[in-house]
C-alpha cells in the first residue's frame, strides 16, 4: 500500500495517471464493500474496466448514509460537512491522515509555492464554529508549517485583520488570506485596503448568511476592496482529500492525482465530452475510502483538464467549498 500511496505522488503525466488509477480502482472495487454492492447493482464487472473513463462514480450521497471505506485500518479522524440543523451530514472516514497531510501540502506548494515564511490568515468562522471541518484540519497545518509568526485565525476582530494586512504589506511579506466568502464580504464593508501583491483565496459559499452572488460580481466587489487582480478559490469537500484552486476567472486546475469528468445531466452513468454536465471527480488521494464520486455540482470542462463551476443540481445541499450560483 506504501508503494501505492507513493505511486499516487509521483504522477506527472497521462499515461501514469491512468495506470495508477486503474490499481486504485481495482483496490477499491474489492475493498470498498458500499462501491461494491453499488457496482454489482449496476452489473458492472471491474475486471472488464480498462480505462478510467469506464469507471463508474459513487453518488456522494452514500457519504450521508453508508461508512465509504477501503481500508480495514482504524479510524484516525471524521471529517464531517457542514449543514442546517435536521440536515443529514456527510461523513468521510480518514484511516491514514499522513495520505491527506502529502495531498493538500503538495497540492498548495504546486499552485502557491514554498509554505514555509507564507504568512496565512484565515478568516474562517463558520469552519472554526463547528468540529469535523477538513479545511480547518489544513489551515491548520498551513499555519503551523509556514513558522510565520503573524499567521493565524480571525474571528470577528476585523479592526485587528485589517491592521495585520497593512503591516505585511509594509513590509512586503507574501501573504495568503483564506476566507469563507460571506465573511470576506463583512471585512471589505468596514476595511479597505490596496494590496496587489495578497492572494485573497475564498473558499465555501454564503454559508446562509447572505445571498448568494454571481460570480464576477463578487469577485469584482473583493478585487476592488482588497486592490488585487483576480480572486483566487479552492474547490474540495468534506467528501474528497485532494484539492483544485483557481488563480482567477473562476478557472480550476487539479493536482496530478485528481481529474474531472462530466456526467450528462439526464443520463448520469454516461460521460459528455463538451459543453455543461455533472461535475465526477477522480481523487486518487482517497485510496482509503472511495476516490470516483459523482457530486451534485454542475461545470464546465476545458480542454486542457481544468474546469469551471456553475452551480449545483436542483435540490442539492448547500454545503461544500465554492457552491456559487452562476
Amino acid at each position: 500500500m506504501k508503494e501505492l500511496i507513493n505511486q499516487i505522488f509521483s504522477i506527472s503525466n497521462k499515461e501514469q495517471f491512468e495506470k495508477t488509477c486503474l490499481e486504485v480502482f481495482q483496490h477499491q472495487a474489492e475493498n470498498c464493500q458500499v462501491y461494491k454492492d453499488y457496482m454489482s447493482h449496476l452489473k458492472v464487472k471491474p475486471a472488464a474496466i480498462r480505462a478510467s473513463k469506464d469507471i463508474p462514480f459513487l453518488p456522494i450521497s452514500f457519504f450521508k448514509t453508508h461508512e465509504v471505506l477501503s481500508s480495514t485500518a482504524p479510524v484516525e479522524i471524521t471529517f464531517s460537512s457542514s449543514g442546517t440543523t435536521g440536515m443529514v451530514q456527510s461523513k468521510h472516514l480518514v484511516t491514514d491522515l499522513s495520505i491527506y497531510d502529502q495531498s493538500f501540502n503538495l497540492a498548495f506548494e504546486q499552485f502557491y509555492g514554498t509554505i514555509e515564511n507564507t504568512c496565512f490568515l484565515a478568516l474562517l468562522p463558520s469552519y472554526l464554529e463547528r468540529e469535523g471541518s477538513s479545511l480547518i484540519y489544513m489551515v491548520d497545518a498551513l499555519i503551523r508549517d509556514s513558522k510565520h509568526p503573524d499567521s493565524g485565525y480571525f474571528l470577528h476582530n476585523h479592526e485587528e485583520l485589517h491592521q495585520k494586512l497593512t503591516q505585511l504589506k509594509s513590509s512586503g511579506q507574501k501573504t495568503i488570506l483564506i476566507g469563507v466568502t460571506y465573511a470576506l464580504l463583512d471585512f471589505i464593508e468596514k476595511y479597505q485596503i490596496n494590496f496587489p501583491e495578497l492572494v485573497v483565496m475564498e473558499t465555501g459559499g454564503m454559508k446562509g448568511k447572505r445571498k448568494e452572488m454571481v460570480r464576477e460580481e463578487l469577485h469584482q466587489i473583493l478585487q476592488d476592496r482588497f486592490g488585487v487582480n483576480s480572486i483566487h478559490s479552492e474547490y474540495g469537500m468534506t467528501e474528497l482529500l485532494g484539492q483544485a484552486y483557481s488563480q482567477g476567472l473562476g478557472i480550476f486546475n487539479c493536482p496530478p492525482w485528481m481529474k474531472i469528468y462530466l456526467r450528462d445531466t439526464n443520463d448520469p452513468l454516461s460521460l459528455i465530452s463538451n459543453n455543461s454536465g455533472g461535475i465526477n471527480v477522480i481523487d486518487l488521494s482517497n485510496l482509503n475510502s472511495c476516490a470516483f464520486i459523482a457530486t451534485q455540482d454542475l461545470g464546465k470542462l476545458f480542454p486542457d483538464g481544468s474546469f469551471e463551476v456553475l452551480g449545483r443540481f436542483d435540490n442539492a445541499d448547500i454545503r461544500g467549498c465554492n457552491l456559487l450560483v452562476q
